[in-house]
């Protein structure tokens, strides 16, 4: 495979957010966006995303409060031509003045999409404590305001300052590169040290101030209830080798998350955070209590060496055979650790910890005390008490001195919590890392080893990775599932309890990197695990004995009643979520929706229905499994599959259950869909035009991917970059239940565009796309399906790649293990003409076309200013009921010949169904 892989660049600039002027805030983030707008010898706007695309590429940047990082991968024969264009940008860039103008839009719409998410209010509303004149408290994203409406009002030049900026900070002493190239060679690059880079490190303790010590209450967007403790400690980049928040984090689901918010030069951040339940809610500074009784053992205790040699133990394990990553994140990783650590540090600074040094340790851990706590509340209940506001986001929140009491209690010597203690001896830890030797023929696909009546197991054994580890996932089918929407919650509660139940059981597994994850599918539950072989059987082990032997407190069952009707919620309120609901709520018969579902738990279900369910669903299944990588055949005798039939003592299903819907065949003409968004403080909208294709062979389905992989350059650059309608543009290729189509998804703002006009200015596209196409030369249609035919013939990074990929095939039950084989063999045969006669038949006066569109709230939707201000945004009108939809008539006339979709049952019990469907020759 070496020819297939790809070659990526990485490069860090030592420069970020951080050093934003103070009267244009998010600069450093436009200028990470701006860079790529063209160079001097590349001048098209977008042409290096359009080379990259063409050549199977993908590229991306970021920028956090210290750095700012870019990085690519292409097809290696197209690298080094690609690192030219690419080395353009940081040359000299094009910046010309109209695509500031207009790019500050993407800024905008990407700080508009992040203006809903609870982690960014909380980062913001966090920043916004620590002493005046400390860059943490800077808005480093930038939107509109910031970098367009006041600087024209102070007649500050935005243009030239980003030049101004481009000139300082983007020059070669800052930098630092990282190429992978052949699949293994890795080059750096490492600068002269010339003009000292930004440093901020004399600002310390930026967080030493009397608001820190506080209980700030926080309205939250979603309905969650979250505790968060954080203490600000001197910066641990110092000590990176003796990782302390690792160390910790394991019994207190704490830690760091190393984004610049929560590590830089000034300080880290030690936090915990734990989501309460109502009842963890009504006690939470109990909550704060357990979390200081435990710090305080630890105090008292001192470092463990025994404790400290087990994680060393499993990190050099993890380390020592560490599945490749992407080459993509690799170089990233890389040209970070570059800025941060001395060279030969460079490829392992950031995963070993290396001494044991009880001082460091201590020194720390003497630093977390309950008069250095920062207490941050999040929860609905706090609506009304919180008057006051984060200025970016709007957050509303409420600041407070801890109660006497607990104040008094904390500053004495509290006592000790006598039911809290160290983990003991973890029996997870593997020992064996022998390759085992194959006692079976090797296949290169999956092969059934055991097939029954009352299911199967597909088995392939590892030899291409050659590490000691292996996946093992199970599918347990059963129709009770999909009966009612209550059946469905009953289903989301049990995976969730049953998850709840192994959390103690399997806390060491966790801890010793045994992954599982229970996931509670369409048509059945699914167990995922993977890690070390040695001790994966006995996880395995663990979870069927849950199954078989489950059982719930009513308390419990309560708890997770509440949160999962606080889950469906939060999906509903979610623009993007609601608009998939009803995409395939009209499309896939007999689905039930998320509203349906939420109706069903606020209904309110009992223990007893759970049990009754559960005993029903244990009692007849279909068990589905794939296990891959270092394992003998003999698997089967061992536990994972009798074990698994014994224990459970299911009966197989009286007849088959299919693992799809059947889906509805849409009319030959327009059909639309238009609802209101369900978040009343939301302006963020989302449109979506899907066109049906049918039930149709591998050929078309490699086809269409063709088609959308040559759509999403000329979709971003029409729809994002010249009309700014949005940050996120995109088409994707649709496989629902086996039955094909496309769509192309705008997700804008309602204060700036109507739903309608963003749909209009689709069509326009597809109109302007389908002239494109015909336009394409043989040899520009020949390099786009070479570089579809590079991207399935790339070798797989990891073992998990090609497991995921079986999986998806036993899953789905259609088996087509050499599926990319097959797509391959067709890509070859396609002409120019079969792909825009494919497009064209689709965009026809008869073409099956559904538009969803799911309405956000602001001026250009007809509502009124006052109610898209930032200040009502979270007002608890946000609150509203969500367990209806509001249909919206359609306005322009561009839309006429549209159908409105009023009652989704109604139109859809009209309409033909097709047969079940498989995509399988």
């Amino acid at each position: 495979g070496e020819e297939d892989e790809g070659d990526s660049a990485a490069l860090c600039i030592g420069v970020g957010s951080f050093s934003d002027p103070d009267e244009l805030p998010g600069l450093a983030h436009f200028l990470e966006h701006m860079v790529f707008m063209g160079s001097e010898k590349y001048p098209a706007e977008n042409g290096f995303d359009a080379f990259l695309k063409k050549h199977g590429g993908s590229d991306n940047a970021s920028t956090d409060c210290e750095r700012t990082i870019f990085q690519f991968d292409v097809q290696r024969k197209h690298f080094r031509d690609a690192l030219d264009r690419w080395a353009q940008f940081f040359i000299c860039p094009l910046m010309i003045e109209d695509a500031v103008d207009r790019e500050v839009e993407a800024v905008d719409s990407e700080f508009q999409l992040a203006r809903p998410s609870d982690s960014h209010r909380k980062e913001m509303l966090f920043g916004s404590l620590a002493k005046p004149g400390h860059p943490m408290g800077k808005f480093c994203w930038g939107n509109a305001q910031t970098l367009k409406h006041e600087p024209r009002e102070k007649q500050i030049n935005t243009y030239e300052r980003l030049r101004d900026f481009w000139r300082r900070y983007y020059s070669a002493q800052y930098m630092t590169l990282a190429v992978q190239s052949k699949g293994n060679t890795l080059h750096l690059f490492i600068p002269n040290v010339g003009e000292p880079r930004p440093d901020f490190s004399r600002l310390q303790q930026p967080f030493d101030t009397p608001a820190f010590n506080k209980l700030y209450r926080v309205v939250p967007v979603r309905k969650v209830h979250a505790l968060t403790i954080s203490w600000a400690v001197p910066p641990q980049g110092k000590h990176y080798s003796r990782s302390l928040s690792q160390c910790w984090a394991l019994a207190l689901f704490g830690g760091n998350s190393e984004t610049g918010f929560d590590q830089n030069t000034t300080y880290s951040i030690f936090s915990i955070s734990i989501t309460l339940t109502d009842q963890g809610y009504q006690n939470f500074y109990q909550v704060v209590h357990f979390v200081f009784q435990y710090l305080k053992m630890l105090q008292t205790l001192g470092p463990q060496q025994r404790i400290y040699e087990e994680i060393q133990k499993i990190e050099a394990n993890e380390f020592h055979y560490q599945e490749q990553t992407d080459p993509i994140e690799f170089v990233e990783n890389i040209c970070e650790n570059m800025q941060l650590f001395p060279k030969q540090d460079f490829l392992t600074g950031d995963q070993l910890m290396f001494e044991y040094d009880p001082q460091v340790i201590n020194a720390a851990l003497s630093l977390l005390t309950p008069d250095r706590a920062n207490l941050l509340l999040l929860s609905p209940e706090n609506e009304g008490c919180c008057p006051l506001k984060e200025k970016w986001f709007g957050t509303c929140y409420s600041m407070e001195d801890i109660p006497e009491e607990w104040a008094e209690r904390w500053a004495g010597d509290f006592e000790l919590n006598p039911e809290l203690h160290l983990p003991a001896e973890n029996k997870f830890i593997a020992t064996d890392f022998t390759l085992k030797t194959s006692d079976c023929p090797d296949t290169e696909y999956p092969v059934r080893i055991v097939n029954s009546e009352r299911g199967c197991l597909w088995y392939k054994k590892d030899n291409k990775f050659k590490i000691p580890k292996a996946y093992i996932r199970f599918h347990l089918i059963s129709p009770m599932i999909q009966k009612s929407p209550e059946n469905l919650v009953l289903f989301d509660l049990f995976v969730n309890i049953l998850a709840h139940n192994l959390a103690e059981p399997a806390y060491e597994a966790d801890v010793a990197q045994l992954e599982y994850k229970l996931v509670a599918g369409e048509h059945g539950l699914m167990i995922r695990l993977k890690g070390f072989n040695h001790k994966l059987p006995l996880l395995l082990q663990l979870i069927v004995d849950q199954l078989a032997d489950f059982s719930t407190e009513p308390s419990v069952f309560t708890m997770f009643s509440e949160q999962l009707k606080k889950t469906y919620f939060n999906i509903l309120i979610k623009p993007d979520r609601l608009g998939k609901d009803i995409r395939l709520l009209i499309l896939e018969h007999c689905r039930w929706s998320v509203i349906q579902k939420y109706r069903a738990v606020s209904k309110g279900l009992t223990v007893d229905d759970l049990m009754t369910f559960v005993r029903g669903l244990k009692a007849e299944l279909y068990a589905e499994g794939l296990v891959q990588g270092n394992f003998t055949s003999a698997v089967r005798h061992t536990h994972t599959h009798t074990d698994t039939d014994l224990k459970l003592q299911f009966q197989p299903l009286p007849a088959e259950v299919p693992v799809l819907f059947r889906v509805v065949e849409l009319p030959l003409k327009h059909h639309l869909c238009k609802v209101k968004s369900l978040n009343k403080g939301d302006a963020n909208s989302e449109v979506t035009v899907y066109y049906q294709s049918g039930l149709k062979k591998l050929r078309e389905h490699a086809l269409m991917e063709l088609m959308v992989m040559h759509m999403e350059e000329p979709c971003f650059d029409f729809l994002r970059t010249k009309e700014t309608l949005g940050y996120q543009v995109y088409p994707t290729c649709r496989n629902t239940s086996g039955v094909l189509g496309f769509s192309v998804t705008v997700e804008t703002q309602a204060t700036k565009f109507s739903s309608e006009f963003v749909e209009a200015k689709i069509e326009e596209f597809l109109v302007s796309f389908g002239e494109r196409l015909s336009g394409l030369s043989d040899e520009a249609f020949g390099t786009q399906v070479t570089a579809l035919i590079k991207l399935k013939e790339c070798e797989d990074a990891h073992l998990g790649e090609e497991v995921d990929r079986n999986w998806f095939e036993v899953v789905t039950q259609q088996y087509v293990f050499d599926r990319l084989n097959k797509e391959i063999e067709v890509l070859k045969t396609f002409t120019q003409q079969e792909l825009v006669s494919w497009f064209l038949e689709h965009r026809n006066s008869s073409s099956r076309k559904l538009s969803v569109h799911v309405v956000g709230f602001g001026v250009e939707e007809g509502d009124q200013s006052a109610a898209c201000s930032p200040d009502s945004a979270t007002s608890s009108s946000a609150y509203g009921e969500v367990s209806e939809l509001t249909f919206v008539p359609t306005s322009s006339p561009s839309l006429q010949d549209a159908t409105l979709i009023t009652d989704i049952r109604a139109f859809t019990s009209s309409l033909p169904l097709h047969p079940y469907h498989k995509i399988i020759n």
